[in-house]
């Protein structure tokens, strides 16, 4: 099965660490993984080295045993394919004239390139996030957050990827409709396989779409299990701190 795996990830920042020795992994098939942490810990950082976009100087990432930091033009292209992902900046649009249509266009091609044919029509891309149709041909610009979030997991889903990587990809959605999607995805997921790495602060959203959790802190994982256990017994500082945050949280858990 297809594993994105972090081994032993150094990186500092100033004084402190933001990887000191972080070891992590994401298998197509498996449950989908969940990655807690107060704000700057590294979450969103460790994403982007996952995703091939930052290289930490010590440390390797691989996929399917392949350090991702040497893979060229075929190898590279096939990988950007397999391996999708949602940034929380996703609802950013630099070009006033982009459509979703154009959005989900150009990640099919990012599929070809890699691969990966698709022959889904583009209505049911979109309908697979909630979208109707009719939101294809507006620009981006007009759409709301929670559309735009909406519009980058559909164009992240484009190339049928066997890895996905969240990162706060639902925070624009209103309350009720975040709990409808959290459904929806976690259902997608299972129905398609694809292994899961999902970061995020919204405590309810990660319980409701991953069965197992990681706690981020110090530049390291500090606990892993099911959110409820990790929440009712945390033992580290960090930890104790997001629990004590979410009162009704931990004793919803409980």
């Amino acid at each position: 099965m297809p594993t994105l795996k972090a081994n032993e990830l150094y990186l500092t920042y100033g004084d402190g660490y933001v990887f000191d020795g972080l070891s992590i992994e994401i298998s197509s098939g498996q449950p989908p993984v969940g990655l807690i942490g107060p704000s700057g810990v590294g979450k969103t950082t460790l994403i982007a080295a996952l995703s091939g976009q930052l290289k930490p100087p010590r440390g390797t990432v691989t996929f399917d045993g392949r350090p991702v930091a040497r893979l060229r033009m075929r190898s590279k292209a096939e990988f950007n394919a397999r391996v999708s992902a949602v940034s929380q900046y996703s609802m950013t649009i630099s070009d006033p004239r982009m459509t979703a249509e154009r959005r989900l266009r150009d990640a099919m091609k990012v599929a070809r390139k890699g691969g990966r044919s698709h022959a889904t029509p583009l209505p049911e891309m979109l309908a697979a996030v909630g979208l109707d149709a009719e939101k294809a041909y507006r620009p981006m610009v007009t759409l709301s957050g929670g559309e735009r979030q909406r519009v980058a997991l559909a164009a992240a889903l484009a190339t049928r990827p066997e890895i996905l990587l969240l990162d706060e990809p639902l925070t624009a959605l209103d309350p009720n409709s975040r709990g409808a999607m959290a459904r929806h995805l976690r259902d997608l997921i299972e129905q398609l396989g694809i292994g899961v790495l999902l970061a995020s602060h919204d405590l309810e959203l990660v319980e409701r779409v991953c069965p197992t959790v990681h706690a981020m802190a110090d530049g390291r994982i500090v606990a892993t299990g099911p959110l409820q256990q990790i929440l009712a017994e945390a033992e580290h500082p960090v930890v104790k701190e997001l629990a004590e945050a979410a009162p009704l949280a931990v004793q919803r858990f409980r």
